[in-house]
């Protein structure tokens, strides 16, 4: 039997497809402006890489900000829930993790089981979230993939105080205008950042072992600061942006073999 999870991300979307606990094939695509064809889009590329016809996909989950527009989806559930049946499949030590999301950030426990026991989101103030490294990206006129790799490289952190992203983009322009260099400044940004994510872990209660996941986790610096500020060594799952897809291709094999109903 074949299970599909689908994480429909404010930026960008991730489908996994599962024969059993084997990953057949991954895929990842920018949201876009039409989330169901987006969603359309990822399933044929998911069954054209393993070379099944769509009628061999037992069951589906959808995860995620735009979990509705996948049509063909069975059941839908929470991106926090999945995160953490994904991240306690790839590592099972974890029992706390954060979420460094586009839209909002999220610091969650699990059991040994994957089974979501507490969490707490961001506010709605982008700051928080990853997101306020796509807009200094921008006024430093680099790639965000790049971001982390300059920050790394920084001689002297500047502080950076604006915890807003409305905000983010006037700081970033005074303090070049200052004379300040992009690798300190970065290594600020993600300091500061780190340390927004670290307030909601400790909130909920950090239990080891700790993990950074979401599409943030692929960022070496921000990883580094987190550990910095956090004092724990800090585990980044492979693929960290594609726990959530995992998560709902794993939850969805379950559902099919017990044959339980599903609640987000």
């Amino acid at each position: 039997m074949f299970f599909l999870g689908v994480d429909m991300g404010s930026a960008s979307a991730k489908g996994v497809l599962m024969a059993e606990k084997e990953v057949l094939a991954q895929v990842e695509f920018p949201s876009g402006g039409d989330f169901r064809l987006t969603a359309g889009r990822i399933r044929e590329e998911l069954l054209s890489k393993a070379g099944i016809p769509a009628k061999s996909v037992s069951y589906t989950v959808a995860t995620g900000f735009g979990s509705k527009s996948v049509s063909y989806s069975d059941s839908i559930l929470t991106d926090i829930s999945c995160h953490a049946k994904g991240v306690i499949h790839l590592c099972p030590t974890v029992r706390t993790a954060v979420d460094a999301g586009d839209l909002y950030s999220k610091a969650f426990r699990m059991d040994e089981k994957g089974n979501l026991q507490n969490f707490l989101l961001s506010g709605k103030c982008a700051g928080g979230s990853a997101r306020i490294l796509k807009v200094v990206a921008k006024v430093l006129q680099l790639n965000v993939e790049d971001l982390g790799d300059f920050a790394l490289k920084s001689g002297k952190r500047v502080e950076f105080n604006t915890g807003c992203a409305v905000f983010a983009e006037s700081e970033a322009v005074s303090r070049i205008a200052e004379g300040v260099s992009k690798e300190d400044l970065l290594a600020g940004i993600h300091r500061a950042l780190a340390a927004q994510l670290n307030v909601l872990a400790v909130r909920l209660g950090i239990e080891k072992d700790y993990a950074l996941v979401g599409g943030g986790a692929r960022n070496a610096g921000l990883v580094k600061a987190l550990e910095a500020v956090s004092g724990f060594p800090i585990i980044v799952p492979p693929a960290p942006h594609m726990t959530a897809a995992l998560g709902a291709a794993l939850i969805a094999g379950e559902a099919r073999r017990t044959s339980e109903g599903l609640f987000a």
